[in-house]
């Protein structure tokens, strides 16, 4: 019984490392670790896998947009440029985001393009996006 527990638990810890290395378990990766599945909403944009989809949305003044978090990890999307955000404010009222959390932004009122990213990995090119406001 002790051996069969010995080695369910090297599976188990060899899995869990295994699955941390080919999901991007290094914090410093900038690429998608997979697919990102976009919403059926045409005013939402999802997080999953490191990353946003779609990257950008064009909407109708007055708008709001809404972020949804499906990934793992914490997400901090904010207006650019970083680290000020000061182009849209309206997006930093979605801010931080817990794995599982969504939340609109502002309404969209001025007609322009608005840029995102997010502020804890401000250089990763997969979690930046724009929202076209018409």
């Amino acid at each position: 019984m002790h051996r069969v527990r010995n080695l369910v638990a090297g599976i188990v810890t060899a899995s869990a490392v295994a699955t941390a290395l080919s999901c991007g378990g290094s914090s410093s990766s900038t690429s998608p670790s997979g697919p990102c599945t976009p919403s059926s909403s045409p005013t939402t944009f999802v997080i999953m896998n490191n990353q946003v989809c779609p990257q950008s949305l064009t909407v109708a003044r007055g708008t709001q947009v809404t972020f949804t978090n499906q990934d793992s990890e914490v997400h901090e999307m904010d207006s650019d440029p970083h680290p000020e955000h000061t182009d849209c404010v309206e997006i930093n009222q979605v801010d931080f985001l817990n794995p599982g959390q969504s939340r609109p932004t502002g309404n969209l009122n001025i007609a322009r393009r608005c840029g995102f990213h997010d502020h804890r990995n401000p250089d990763r090119a997969a979690l930046k996006g724009t929202i076209v406001i018409q």
